[in-house]
């Protein structure tokens, strides 16, 4: 995996920033190399990192910019999204609401949301306790 860059995607708007990005999720572009990670693996452990049961957001984030969905870009990826889904489901015994959207477009997030964790880890640390993220995604995954 490469350089994970932030950014908006799924939305009609150009340009979209941090204060107008309205109709667009807030994502994360994951660039890889298919001989070492297949895009799969690559939603398997996205679906076992998030609440895919929440359609209103992630955690303390709440509304559309934040909740979840997996883009593909052609119908393999789809075909494994959709089996990496269905996986999901299967696990946890209740249907997964993330999406599979077909992706159109991205767009870089401001320099100040790249890289928030390492630029910001005592903010960072503490969202993630305060909001209760890793105690949700281990009540949800458990063991799975």
């Amino acid at each position: 995996v490469g350089d994970v860059i932030s950014g908006y995607a799924g939305g009609l708007k150009q340009n979209p920033t941090y204060e107008d990005h309205e109709g667009h999720l807030e994502v994360v572009r994951v660039p890889y190399d298919p001989s070492m990670v297949t895009y799969r693996e690559l939603v398997d452990y996205f679906f076992r990192h998030v609440d895919p049961l929440d359609d209103g957001g992630q955690f303390c984030d709440r509304g559309h910019s934040y909740t979840t969905a997996v883009f593909y870009s052609n119908a393999e990826e789809y075909d494994a999204a959709r089996a990496a889904k269905e996986e999901a489901a299967a696990a946890l015994g209740e249907e997964i609401v993330t999406p599979l959207i077909e992706f159109t477009e991205f767009w870089k997030a401001e320099g100040y949301h790249q890289d928030y964790y390492k630029k910001n880890p005592v903010r960072y640390r503490f969202y993630r306790t305060s909001c209760g993220r890793d105690r949700r995604v281990k009540k949800v995954w458990g063991d799975h």
